[in-house]
């Protein structure tokens, strides 16, 4: 039993020698792995940091010589807005306030009730301001129906209560356009 047990440790002797090498041998090639990705963030750095020196250089010198261009776009981007506004409200041919009854939309399950709502004042408003397309007469062309445009106003207003509940009625101030576009906005006072 000796002789065995002299067996088994001389081979426990050998496996601790070589585990202690192959640590050695790898921290070496570790080491040189870790110094050369060091060098290489080293060199990206330097050269970011060049990179970050020459953009700075740049807007500076482009920032003088834009600013008088960019000055004179402001003041040009101002004055449309301006005359926008102005061109809208010559623009607004007729304009009219209703007041639209929603009443039949209750007929519909609950879960239904705001977009029939919302189906309801459309085609009230294609009828009362005449959005419909006329029939073309010979020889003639033919005029494509206004646009109907309703204001985030008037539909958060429909929807206010949920899809269960729309309001009865709604009043609404219909403006239209030389194009035919009729624009809904909730009347003054609602």
């Amino acid at each position: 039993m000796k002789e065995d047990e002299a067996k088994k440790e001389k081979p426990v002797e050998a496996e601790e020698t070589k585990e202690d090498e192959k640590p050695a041998e790898p921290a070496k090639d570790e080491e040189s792995v870790v110094e050369s990705l060091e060098k290489e963030l080293e060199e990206e750095e330097a050269i970011e940091g060049e990179e970050k020196a020459k953009a700075k250089e740049k807007p500076e010198a482009e920032e003088e010589e834009a600013a008088p261009e960019a000055e004179a776009e402001e003041e040009e981007a101002k004055k449309p807005k301006r005359e926008k506004k102005e061109e809208k409200e010559e623009e607004i041919v007729e304009e009219r306030t209703y007041t639209v009854p929603l009443s039949k939309a209750w007929i519909m399950p609950a879960n239904k009730r705001a977009p029939k709502a919302m189906r309801i004042l459309k085609g009230f408003l294609v009828k009362h301001m005449k959005l419909k397309a006329k029939p073309a007469v010979e020889g003639e062309e033919e005029e494509e129906p206004g646009a109907l445009i309703i204001s985030n106003e008037v539909n958060q207003r429909l929807w206010s209560k949920g899809i269960e509940k729309p309001p009865r009625n709604i009043r609404v101030r219909a403006a239209k356009d030389k194009d035919g576009n009729v624009t809904v906005y909730l009347a003054e006072g609602d």
